[in-house]
């Protein structure tokens, strides 16, 4: 834990106040359940919707999945997102990585590298294995996100959209 003894001039006074480092400690709880990365903004909305739109994904020339059964993740700020069921995945052109994302809308993400068209693209997909309940939908999907791959929605080419972030 940390804390300003000597706080900024004009700053709020926080003296007496101690703040935790989120990555130190073993787990955060609201009530009962675990929190990612910090506590969620009460503005920010997850939703997630079952669609039969044909999303195809196809990575150095090589298609790597086609699917009519994916679930659209609509998120406030961010593009939405398609998550693909590993039935309708190359799953043998996959590769998991260490690299693990924490969100606290929707848990932790493994994620993976593709090898395919004779190279190897990192990091270009994702998958919570296990999501918080609000994101439960998406469990044992996978995410390609627009702009890291060639993906087209009902045979339109996705651009690479833009997030809050950008």
């Amino acid at each position: 834990m940390w804390n300003y003894p000597k706080p900024f001039v004009d700053c709020v006074e926080v003296t007496e106040l101690v703040a935790f480092y989120w990555d130190k400690v073993d787990a955060w709880l609201e009530e009962d359940e675990e929190v990612f990365i910090g506590p969620k903004d009460p503005y920010t909305r997850v939703d997630t919707r079952e669609t039969s739109r044909r999303v195809e994904v196809v990575i150095n020339g090589e298609k790597i999945a086609d699917t009519t059964s994916s679930v659209m993740l609509i998120e406030t700020g961010q593009p939405h997102r398609y998550y693909i069921p590993k039935a309708d995945i190359r799953m043998d052109l996959l590769r998991e990585t260490d690299r693990v994302m924490k969100s606290p809308y929707k848990g932790a993400a493994r994620y993976y590298n593709v090898e395919a068209g004779g190279e190897t693209a990192e990091l270009v997909a994702w998958c919570y294995e296990d999501p918080i309940a609000e994101s439960g939908r998406i469990a044992e999907h996978l995410c390609f996100p627009q702009g890291k791959v060639e993906m087209s929605v009902d045979g339109v080419l996705q651009e690479n959209p833009k997030s809050r972030w950008d």
